[in-house]
């Protein structure tokens, strides 16, 4: 890779991570899908040109968020770095080229594995509650035997 990618990039993820620690409750699902994005986006971009650099994006930004998501946020962090991921790219490639589908898939991987993961934590916790699952478990029943 070139010194001007490598820099596009390190501008990328600094941005990404200044930009979504107010957007995002969860920063590594932000940073997972920030830097898998950029990474699946450099590389589609280098191997099948701006299609490639979108699903690029698309792919990287849902692995990202799915190696830095724990068990109740893994799925919708996949989704939502993955739409986010591709979505980014193809509108910084729209805006801005090469450097700007960069920054996109950055942007748009780390929205959207923070915010895909946020909604699917709070998913499953309101299902834990909704069935009973979380309360019940801290009751304690007595046996009594009637005569």
């Amino acid at each position: 890779m070139s010194k001007r990618i490598l820099q596009v990039i390190a501008v990328a993820v600094l941005t990404a991570s200044a930009s979504l620690s107010a957007l995002a409750g969860d920063m590594n699902n932000a940073l997972g899908g920030a830097l898998g994005g950029v990474a699946g986006a450099a590389v589609g971009g280098a191997l099948g040109g701006s299609t490639g650099a979108v699903l690029g994006g698309a792919v990287g930004g849902g692995a990202g968020g799915a190696v830095t998501s724990n068990r109740r946020e893994r799925t919708g962090a996949i989704i939502g770095g993955a739409l986010g991921g591709g979505a980014g790219t193809a509108a910084g490639n729209a805006m801005g080229g090469r450097g700007g589908g960069l920054v996109g898939a950055a942007l748009g991987g780390g929205a959207g594995s923070a915010l895909g993961g946020n909604i699917s934590r709070s998913n499953s916790y309101a299902d834990d509650y909704s069935r009973g699952g979380y309360r019940s478990r801290k009751h304690h029943h007595k046996h009594r035997h009637d005569d």
